[in-house]
């Protein structure tokens, strides 16, 4: 059916970010670009000349029109966070399934009305975490998931971090307290969040407490910040992110047994291989010189870049749902746990740095 039947994407809005994605679904197999709306005909004429949109593209002046448009089976959706809510509803209205850029929305009271719409519609929602589709992400949990290798998580800490230029920190979305008022915290944050969750199995902490000294632009919007995850077994999460400092996404998870690294978790240091490296029942050598064995480093390769792997799942999902069956939830549910415990860190922050509980 996918090579037969591809579906058609209509993008709304010409974000950056809207630039890898469009390049992802012209590589997916199953998928074509079909449309994309801008507020501004000459700017989204522009973007889909600039991004290799074929030739009977349908180029809009508006979003609505990429949504009226019978023809679009699915809508990308990069706009600003503040935005999500309203475009996102009224997409699932118009029976197209979404493509949702992250932050999901800028609050779990949002993003559930996000899901009922798309519920209420029949239409499948998924998150843009592109890191989750890598098949270095599966093989990394296969040893994590390894009793006998890694044991038991005791703790994980991650961290995204990147230097954004002056040009950034004055004039992009993410620092515009009306557009994306979480900053770093949505904008990085979030993948560290979901990377501890992953790596818990996605069973969420007890409570959440944020860590003293986040610096704020002069709107008040998050530049950088960081958070504890505490469960009731003793597991603890921990990580860091920022628009201040030199780039670095890195994932370590220690368990009773082993430990995982992985650097350049969410866009991998080569396109199209990553790297991760993991090291059990380790000890140190006679003279306390060298461990014993040193970690195993794994190279995984892949045909497809991870934001094609993303597009190419979404759209499977998209095409069973048009084929009769139920919406696939499992993504749903990974972006509102997300969300919840986003959504905790800012209250802590707020709140003087008190734990909030967190209730799904």
């Amino acid at each position: 059916m996918a090579a037969e039947s591809p579906i058609r994407f209509g993008i709304l809005g010409c974000a950056e970010i809207a630039r890898k994605v469009s390049r992802a679904i012209t590589l997916a197999p199953n998928a074509t670009l079909y449309a994309v709306g801008s507020r501004s005909i000459d700017k989204a004429t522009a973007f889909a000349r600039a991004n290799n949109f074929p030739p009977n593209a349908r180029i809009y002046g508006s979003y609505d029109a990429v949504l009226d448009d019978p023809d679009v089976d699915a809508v990308y959706v990069p706009l600003p966070t503040s935005l999500h809510i309203q475009w996102a509803v009224v997409a699932a209205q118009k029976k197209k399934h979404i493509l949702l850029e992250k932050p999901v929305a800028l609050n779990v009271a949002e993003f559930d009305r996000i899901v009922e719409a798309c519920e209420s519609n029949g239409v499948q929602l998924m998150d843009g975490t592109m890191w989750m589709h890598h098949p270095r992400t599966a093989k990394m949990w296969e040893f994590l998931s390894d009793a006998n290798r890694f044991g038991q998580l005791t703790t994980i800490h991650t961290c995204f971090t990147f230097a954004a230029d002056p040009d950034f920190l004055k004039n992009d979305i993410r620092v515009k307290p009306d557009l994306d008022a979480h900053g770093a915290l949505g904008d990085a944050g979030w993948y560290c969040i979901r990377a501890i969750l992953w790596a818990n199995n996605y069973e969420l902490p007890k409570t959440v407490v944020a860590l003293r000294g986040p610096i704020f632009n002069e709107a008040g919007v998050i530049l950088s910040c960081g958070a504890s995850l505490h469960w009731e077994d003793g597991k603890v999460g921990t990580f860091h992110c920022s628009f201040l400092s030199s780039l670095t996404m890195d994932i370590t998870a220690i368990g009773t047994k082993g430990t995982l690294h992985a650097s350049g978790f969410i866009i991998p240091h080569r396109e199209k291989e990553a790297s991760f490296s993991i090291a059990f029942e380790t000890g140190f050598d006679e003279f306390v010189t060298s461990w014993v064995p040193p970690p195993s480093d794994h190279i995984v390769t892949t045909d497809l870049p991870q934001e094609a792997l993303m597009v190419t799942e979404f759209s499977r999902l998209v095409g069973i749902v048009k084929s009769g069956s139920t919406p696939e939830k499992k993504w749903p549910i990974l972006s509102r746990k997300t969300q919840l415990v986003l959504d905790a860190v800012k209250a802590s922050i707020n709140k003087g740095f008190e734990p909030i509980p967190i209730e799904y």
